[in-house]
């Protein structure tokens, strides 16, 4: 048996589903709808960024809370990072531009 000394930086599909505690197939479904991003390498196989098990989090809670159908989950994901970007945008623009600092 072998350990890996570092983290690895993205995860395969099986290695994903568990440790999002999903099945393998619903996953697959999820990249078909867009809700996650994965990656294919020349054997076709999937692999997911590490960020993306917050996104998996995310979907959950959502599924959990509003009982949402998974192609909804797609667009309502979507919509909440147009409203953070909005808001951050937002934000950026209200700072005050040069001068002197209160401090």
């Amino acid at each position: 048996m072998t350990y890996s000394l570092t983290r690895p930086d993205r995860l395969d599909l099986e290695t994903f589903a568990r440790a999002t505690g999903t099945h393998p197939e619903l996953v697959r479904r999820l990249v078909v709808l867009g809700v996650l991003e994965a990656q294919r390498d020349a054997a076709g196989r999937l692999w997911f960024p590490i960020p993306e098990l917050r996104v998996m989090a995310r979907v959950q809670r959502l599924r959990a809370g509003f009982s949402l159908n998974y192609a909804a989950l797609g667009l309502v994901v979507h919509l909440l990072d147009r409203i953070a970007e909005l808001e951050a945008a937002l934000r950026d623009r209200s700072r005050p531009q040069g001068g002197s600092s209160w401090t």
